[in-house]
């Protein structure tokens, strides 16, 4: 009986342990890299036609993970220029900048670009979206005073 006792004990014991160190391991698993975004998109809002310039945007990211996040691609679509982007690894808690610059067509449109990064983050590729919409001007927003006369003729 004592021999059986002490067999259970024993047996018991090395679960313990095992279920032990299998749960210190589950504590020690790495993150990896993680890359996120300061912001989820950038929203140009509404721009006029006679305005239209170069825009210059700064996407800025933080390496949220415990592994350094290497970036080894970042490209642009619709003529959308990848001025710089960090080509050394951006370690765990600092942030990085990508920088853009592009022109936007003369003509009334939405626009919708999206800059991709390929890194080691643990999701792969991401893509970071650039909205608006370029609108030409109504008559009334071109010369105000023009069209209180017109509206005066009128009555």
């Amino acid at each position: 009986m004592i021999k059986k006792t002490l067999y259970i004990s024993v047996i018991a014991m090395l679960f313990l342990i095992g279920a032990n160190s299998q749960l210190m391991a589950q504590q020690k698993i790495q993150k990896g890299a993680v890359f996120s975004f300061e912001k989820e998109r950038e929203d140009l809002g509404t721009m006029y036609i006679d305005e239209l310039k170069q825009t210059d945007l700064k996407i800025k990211f933080t390496n949220d993970g415990d592994q350094p996040l290497v970036l080894s691609q970042v490209r642009g679509c619709c003529g959308t220029r990848i001025v710089d982007w960090p080509r050394t690894p951006v370690l765990p808690g600092e942030e990085g900048i990508i920088n853009i610059s592009f022109r936007l067509a003369s003509r009334a449109h939405k626009v919708s670009r999206t800059v991709t990064v390929v890194s080691n983050n643990k999701s792969g590729t991401l893509h970071y979206r650039i909205i608006g919409e370029v609108v030409e001007r109504k008559l009334q927003q071109l010369n105000p005073a023009k069209s209180d006369l017109m509206d005066t003729k009128s009555n």
